[in-house]
Order: C-alpha cells, then sequence, then structure tokens
C-alpha cells in the first residue's frame, strides 16, 4: 500500500518524456549534446564557471576527492586529515577512505543538523588538509564563520551539496563555497533525472581534471591546450585512446541531460514551492511541545522535514514512527543519523576528537518525512497535531 506522504514522488511531466523521445529517436545515448547543455544551464544558474554531469551524486563525491590528488600544486595526499560532519550520506565519507584520508569526526548543531561551528573551529589542526562542509536536508552551513576559522590557513573546502540544491546563503549558492560542490539529481532530490549528479567549480584546473577522471583518464575530452598534458596532439586518432589519470566511467547517459535541461527550467518554480511548505512548516511547529524542527540559515531549499523528540517530552521514537505511518506519512531516520558509530567504521582511518553527542541524539530521536514541489498544508497540519 502505497503512502500518502511519500518522502518523493515524480517531478516530471510531458516535457521530459518528449526530451526522452528525441534522444530514443536520435539513437545517441551516450554522453553528448544534452549533457553538455544541462552542464552550460547549470553552471549559469548558480553562477559557476564549469559544471561537469556524472552519473550520481556518489560518483560525483568521488570525482570531487580525487581531483584533488592530481592537481599540479599543493596535491593531497594519502594520511592528510579531512574534517567532516558525523552526518551525512555514506558516499559523502567513502572516497575519503578509498583515498587513504585520515576522517576528524565533529558533531553536528542540533538546531541547524549541520556543523557544530564551535566545534569545528576547536578541531581544526596544523594537519588539517580539507573540510568537507555537507548541507543537510537543504540547510546552508553558515560559510562566513567557517570561512573566518580557516582564515589564512592552506585548507581546501569542499561541499556535498547533494541534498542541497537551489539554497543560498548570502545571496550565493550553496556547492559554490567551496573549491568544488556536488549535486544529486537522483528521484528523490530537488530535480531527477533517474539517476545522475554533477559537480560545479570556478577552477580550470579542477575542471579538466574532472573531465578526465570521468571517462577512463583519457585526454579526449579535454581542450587542445590543457593542465595536465599542457597540449594534445590534433590528431583525433593518437588522442583517443592515451591515458594520463588514473580515471573511472562515471558519464552520465544522453538520456539524463536532455530530462536535466528540462527539469532545470522548473527548478525556480520547484524550490519556491518548497519554501513556502517551509515556511508554513516552520510556523505550525515553531512551539511545538514535543519535536524540534531544523533552524534555517541563509535560504534553505527544504529537502525534508526533521522532527527531532524533545529531551523532556516522553514520546518514543518507535511512537512516533507508528504514529506517522498510521497518518500515511513514509518516513525514515535523518540521513544516517551518527555515521561515526556505524559498522563500516571498522575499515577507516578516523578520530573523534570531541564527542559526538548532537549526532548520537538525533541518530535515537530524529525521524525525516518528505517534501514537494506542491502544496503540502495538509500533511504539515497533520505534523502539528501529534502530540504525546
Amino acid at each position: 500500500m502505497s503512502a500518502k506522504f511519500p518522502l518523493a514522488c515524480s517531478s516530471w511531466d510531458q516535457e521530459e518524456l518528449n526530451a526522452m523521445h528525441r534522444v530514443i529517436d536520435s539513437g545517441m545515448y551516450t554522453m553528448g549534446e544534452n549533457v553538455v547543455n544541462f552542464e552550460h544551464n547549470f553552471a549559469k544558474f548558480v553562477n559557476s564557471k564549469y559544471c561537469v554531469m556524472v552519473n550520481s551524486g556518489s560518483s560525483a563525491n568521488l570525482l570531487m576527492v580525487a581531483s584533488l590528488f592530481y592537481r599540479k600544486e599543493s596535491p593531497l595526499k594519502r594520511g592528510d586529515e579531512v574534517i567532516v560532519p558525523a552526518v551525512s550520506w555514506g558516499t559523502s565519507y567513502y572516497p575519503l577512505y578509498q583515498y587513504g584520508l585520515k576522517l576528524r569526526f565533529v558533531d553536528i548543531d542540533l538546531d541547524t543538523l549541520n556543523f557544530d561551528l564551535d566545534q569545528l573551529e576547536s578541531s581544526v589542526t596544523e594537519r588539517t588538509k580539507l573540510i568537507l562542509a555537507v548541507n543537510l536536508l537543504g540547510n546552508p552551513n553558515d560559510y562566513s564563520r567557517i570561512d573566518s576559522i580557516i582564515a589564512d590557513r592552506n585548507i581546501i573546502v569542499i561541499e556535498d551539496n547533494c541534498e542541497s540544491m537551489g539554497a543560498t546563503f548570502n545571496n550565493k549558492h550553496t556547492g559554490t563555497f567551496g573549491l568544488m560542490g556536488s549535486f544529486s539529481t537522483f528521484f528523490s532530490h530537488h530535480i531527477s533525472t533517474m539517476e545522475g549528479g554533477h559537480i560545479v567549480t570556478d577552477n580550470e584546473e579542477i575542471y579538466h581534471i574532472l573531465l578526465s577522471l570521468r571517462a577512463h583518464g583519457w585526454t579526449r575530452d579535454l581542450p587542445i591546450k590543457n593542465h595536465i598534458c599542457n597540449k594534445k596532439s590534433h590528431n583525433s586518432f593518437e588522442e583517443s585512446f592515451r591515458f594520463v589519470l588514473p580515471g573511472y566511467n562515471v558519464r552520465p547517459l544522453e538520456i539524463e541531460g536532455a530530462i536535466g535541461v528540462e527539469q532545470l527550467k522548473k527548478l525556480p518554480r520547484f524550490i519556491e514551492k518548497r519554501r513556502i511548505n517551509g515556511l508554513e512548516f516552520q510556523d505550525s511547529m515553531k512551539n511545538h511541545p514535543d519535536l524540534m524542527i531544523q533552524k534555517e540559515i541563509g535560504n534553505s531549499s527544504w529537502f525534508g522535514f526533521s522532527l527531532v523528540i524533545r529531551e523532556e517530552s516522553k514520546l518514543s521514537r518507535n511512537e512516533l514512527v507508528n504514529r506517522l505511518t498510521s497518518l500515511g506519512f513514509e518516513s525514515r531516520p535523518i540521513v544516517t543519523g551518527n555515521f561515526s558509530s556505524s559498522e563500516v567504521m571498522k575499515y577507516f582511518d578516523y578520530e573523534i576528537p570531541f564527542d559526538v553527542k548532537n549526532a548520537e541524539y538525533i541518530d535515537k530521536n530524529g525521524v525525516l518525512v518528505g517534501n514537494h514541489h506542491f502544496s503540502m498544508g495538509d500533511a504539515i497540519e497533520k505534523l502539528s497535531n501529534i502530540k504525546y
């Protein structure tokens, strides 16, 4: 039986179906003109110089991390220290492990669900080379504070923005504050291309590295003059199988690019509706006796609605989930909860310098329900009436 209020639902109309048929009629399914058009349009949307589309947000995170090892100046090396929040998706962390980085976990703020910024400041050491900032559930981090923490240190910031497309902080899109930012276009996200993701950056060297890593580590997609092999031959045969980086094949399909072009046209309207729902949600839940909600920083794109049981409440999470289910809500934990307590951590090189009590608290007392690109008034009213 399907839920009355699912976590996610389709945002496609006839435009997306027409786009798919155009690709089918063309017979060109591998990465081509539609992918290029989506990359150009998305870069323009977030005011970034470059965009590289891949087959998922997870692959976007993988290429972001990988690219940092192949810069000509100050490349990362195995054993370097990276600071991460204790709550995010698994594939935010896995590339860091796979490239041999040492993870240093920082607690989240119980209100914003992003970095506990005081603990972040205390966790930065002379060994810190990278900070992975995750904008959770559509909510921006406070990048002014993060900038002040980094100050003049030689620390790279990258953003996992897979849950926060369309969010802004100080009128700037999240995903564009760091050296790179990743995005996802999976079914449940702000726009959907079935599977899909992309990376934005203003750095031309990083852009060239990403282009090569995306497709086998070859030179074929690079401009003649580039930051990897300096200059390519004009002979396409010679360059067809020339490998210069240890890359992957994480290319998107042409059909995903075509769908993305159409979805991106609708994104401003989708974000506007999600924000209207977010305002109504905040107004309805602001004085709730049993449940806390996420405090908005900047302009959230409201991926979903988090519900965290207050410490003084007698409501249990099992009771809350059962109540939500009985009202027709599909629900999940808040992302991974405290990822640093996951079984998979036995494979990682990591440390937890301070207590991550807030991450642990939402791990045991947090629930997520969906937000959508259409009115959620009935659902929000039902949420506000859930009391012990």
